[in-house]
């Protein structure tokens, strides 16, 4: 039989645009798709009639083509449609099935070609030392990468044959009612392609175990919560693509001594009465080891702070560094002595009333 006219097909007028033309062809689709017409042969033959029609008004040189010399012009252009089967319609208009029957979009790429490796997290616990100061660890890493012996195609060989389930495209076509839905598929796992021979290494998957460190160097001033980006020491690519990126978070723990707020590093010093009132030196040892010596004037009041300038956390991506808060708190005799009493008491007298 001869071919009806592409433009009567789709039921628009040879001027229409492609916007129109998609238009109608998403109308037909939806009326004629088999899921809808099950069993029904005369709806199937209409379907791959208007899908035909649309591959050929849908592409600009096909289209000229076939406007000057009809369907004997296709012959130059590129030829016809040319559909072999049903799951060549979807897979060719996937992203206007995806969007009638939920298919969750277009033509998916198959993925036999190069691919990027996925990227790690993991976690790190650092002490406040390290995270001031910096320091530089080994992490010990196991996950999966690519089989060696079969460089990460899982055939023995390295020779692989077309999917016969999904005849290479890696997604399959499944009827759920009035929906067509598409997911990967299970017998080649997206990839488009089988082992001809299954790698006795791997079993077939491509893939082993693998356990390896990595050098990771935290910079001074690290804070909990914190990650840090590592390019390159992710899980390998796949058929030449590059490697994922590793990312640790970091987490610090707390230290008996200091506390830290932001930039700045907090002490709680304990005194003495004598000491709140006459006024004192005091000195402590610094993350780094190096003495911090500070002055805590006569007349200090329990919770006034005392700054040390420049003796807190450096400040990451930047110059400087935080200071040392040193919160001041009075220790009070809970028992006195008998002269002690005496002197408390006499001291009570002289002081000025407030």
């Amino acid at each position: 039989m001869a071919k009806r006219d592409y433009y009567e097909v789709l039921s628009v007028e040879r001027t229409a645009t492609e916007v129109e033309i998609k238009r109608s062809y998403r109308k037909m689709a939806l009326e004629l798709h088999p899921d809808r017409n099950p069993g029904d042969k005369q709806a199937e033959e209409r379907f791959k009639e208007c899908s035909e029609a649309y591959a050929v008004l849908s592409d600009t040189d096909k289209r000229a083509a076939y406007d000057r010399f009809g369907h004997q012009g296709l012959s130059g252009a590129g030829g016809g449609a040319g559909f072999s089967d049903m799951q060549d319609i979807f897979s060719q208009f996937g992203d206007i099935f995806g969007d009638l029957f939920g298919g969750g979009g277009g033509r998916r790429a198959r993925r036999d070609g190069p691919q990027s490796g996925a990227d790690l997290r993991t976690v790190v616990k650092l002490s406040l030392k390290d995270a001031v100061l910096g320091t530089k660890d080994e992490l010990p890493l196991h996950h999966p990468g690519p089989c060696e012996p079969c460089s990460g195609t899982g055939a023995e060989d390295g020779k692989r044959k077309q999917c016969t389930r999904c005849q290479g495209t890696g997604q399959v076509a499944h009827a759920r009612g009035p929906f067509l839905l598409q997911s990967t598929c299970q017998t080649c796992h997206g990839v488009g392609s089988t082992a001809e021979r299954a790698c006795t290494h791997c079993h077939g998957t491509g893939q082993v175990e693998v356990k390896r460190t990595v050098k990771v160097t935290f910079p001074a001033g690290i804070d909990d919560g914190q990650t840090l980006r590592v390019p390159g020491q992710g899980m390998q690519g796949t058929r030449g693509g590059p490697p994922g990126h590793l990312y640790v978070e970091v987490r610090v723990d707390g230290d008996p001594r200091f506390e830290r707020d932001g930039f700045d590093l907090v002490h709680l010093q304990m005194i003495s009465f004598a000491e709140a009132a006459l006024g004192t030196e005091r000195q402590i040892d610094g993350l780094d080891g190096q003495p911090i010596r500070f002055t805590i004037p006569a007349g200090v009041q329990p919770g006034d702070t005392v700054v040390a300038r420049g003796q807190g956390v450096p400040r990451l991506g930047a110059t400087g560094r935080g200071d040392l808060i040193v919160q001041v708190q009075v220790r009070v005799p809970k028992k006195l002595s008998r002269k002690a009493r005496q002197l408390v008491e006499q001291l009570q007298e002289e002081l000025p009333e407030e």
